[in-house]
């Protein structure tokens, strides 16, 4: 299987390009492994999102919100720019996240 293509990056790494269109990289010091599950908990919270615009829960729908939020600002997609924290910030902010998601998973 082939594996998938890489999105087009900045020059500066900091922003990959889809579409035209910027989107913030993922913070490229994120252990492989670590950056895995946070997407694998991203994309579990897309899909919660949708289940719940399907029923009209709206408070699953936010909960679900909240989730795929965590995951971006873990990932350094959302939040402060990974590239103005300082090593050990950045480290902080992603464990943090796999901590909170791990912990609202299994609730």
């Amino acid at each position: 299987m082939d594996s998938p293509a890489r999105p087009e990056r900045t020059p500066d790494g900091r922003y990959i390009v889809v579409k035209g269109r910027k989107w913030r990289a993922t913070d490229p010091e994120i252990p492989e492994e670590v950056a895995a599950l946070l997407r694998r908990h991203l994309m579990a919270a897309r899909r919660a999102v949708a289940a719940s615009r399907r029923r009209e829960d709206t408070a699953a729908e936010k909960r679900a919100r909240s989730r795929v939020h965590a995951a971006k600002v873990a990932l350094g997609e959302r939040g402060t720019p990974w590239w103005e924290e300082s090593l050990t910030e950045r480290r902080r902010r992603w464990e943090g996240g796999v901590t909170a998601l791990d912990a609202d998973q299994s609730e």
